[in-house]
């Protein structure tokens, strides 16, 4: 028996940053939408809560990203709407989501979002690999 991927619907979500082109668009899932609103729905959180979206330097790792409901939108964040869900993003933050996929996923080993950059090199700049 073959098995067949589910096609994935993707939402291209313009970062709002002068010059920035389609390709540097954060990109979510529909499938990702729908797992925040169960996230949301299922531990009670106020619809006055966003999604906070961070990132930080995760040295030869790449970037570490971070996903949290938080009701406060300070003078640098990003304000984006996606259908329903709201997101903020720190003005740091944002320029390190550009051209990113956010996505849900379910396997045999788990279940979670996931981050796709593109742009991350696939070698440790320290020699390693």
């Amino acid at each position: 028996m073959l098995d067949v991927m589910e096609e994935v619907e993707l939402l291209n979500v313009p970062t709002g940053i002068i010059g920035a082109v389609e390709k540097d668009d954060f990109i979510i899932s529909a499938r990702a939408i729908e797992m925040i609103s169960q996230i949301k729905e299922a531990n009670e959180i106020p619809a006055e809560y966003y999604l906070r979206l961070s990132t930080r330097s995760g040295g030869c790792s790449g970037m570490n990203y971070s996903l949290g409901f938080d009701s406060e939108v300070g003078e640098g964040d990003k304000l984006i709407k996606v259908r329903d869900t709201e997101l903020v993003v720190d003005n740091k933050s944002i320029f390190y989501i550009m051209g990113v996929t956010l996505d849900y996923t379910e396997g045999p080993s788990g279940s979670g979002f996931v981050f796709n950059n593109p742009n991350n090199a696939h070698a440790c700049g320290c020699g390693g690999k």
